[in-house]
């Protein structure tokens, strides 16, 4: 009796144990597309997106200060103040530099872009964060949160679209004095985020 029973609990258990440990991306395309088509950003509908990742179970008193990593480990980018990037951007457009920040928001549809700013409550321009090839993303939550980020930077003039998409989410998108919507990009490949 003790080996029937033993044996349809392995029947169960191992087949949920393979299935709980494959990290494995589902190669459904079509599915990808229509999931990036579902955070209206049309230039990224074509490229794989990935599954949404869970953000790390903390206890409120035990852990508040936890840190989330996404992307590639942080390699020690050349450090810039995000206030002096956002002041003189174009000494830094096309370089591989370290961002620290707080994330004043975060996409609400999958976490596949983030706003860092100096002072959060500010309506100053910030730095949008996006993550290279569409690789990771962060909670969506993240808004609050302390951020360190590597990658490249991108002085960026928007379509009206992208600046109008992106103001509807809650983003601030900054206009230069010919009223073009331009902003400071970072294409990371990296992220910490600290609560």
């Amino acid at each position: 009796m003790n080996s029937l029973r033993t044996s349809l609990m392995l029947l169960v258990a191992v087949p949920l144990i393979a299935f709980a440990g494959d990290k494995t991306p589902a190669k459904d395309k079509t599915a990808d597309k229509a999931a990036a088509a579902d955070c209206h950003h049309p230039a990224e509908a074509t490229k794989a997106a990935p599954k949404p990742e869970a953000t790390v179970a903390t206890a409120p008193a035990a852990q508040e200060n936890w840190k989330l990593t996404r992307g590639e480990a942080l390699k020690g980018a050349a450090p810039v103040k995000l206030a002096d990037l956002l002041a003189k951007p174009q000494p830094h457009d096309g370089k591989t530099v370290r961002l620290e920040g707080t994330v004043r928001k975060a996409c609400e549809k999958k976490g596949c872009w983030m706003e860092l700013a100096t002072d959060p409550q500010a309506k100053g321009p910030g730095v949008r964060v996006t993550f290279k090839d569409y690789g990771f993303f962060v909670p969506l939550d993240s808004a609050g949160s302390q951020a360190r980020v590597e990658g490249v930077v991108k002085v960026a003039e928007l379509s009206e679209g992208h600046a109008s998409h992106y103001e509807a989410e809650g983003a601030i998108v900054p206009r230069g004095a010919d009223g073009k919507p331009r902003e400071v990009q970072l294409v990371a490949t990296g992220v910490e985020l600290r609560r």
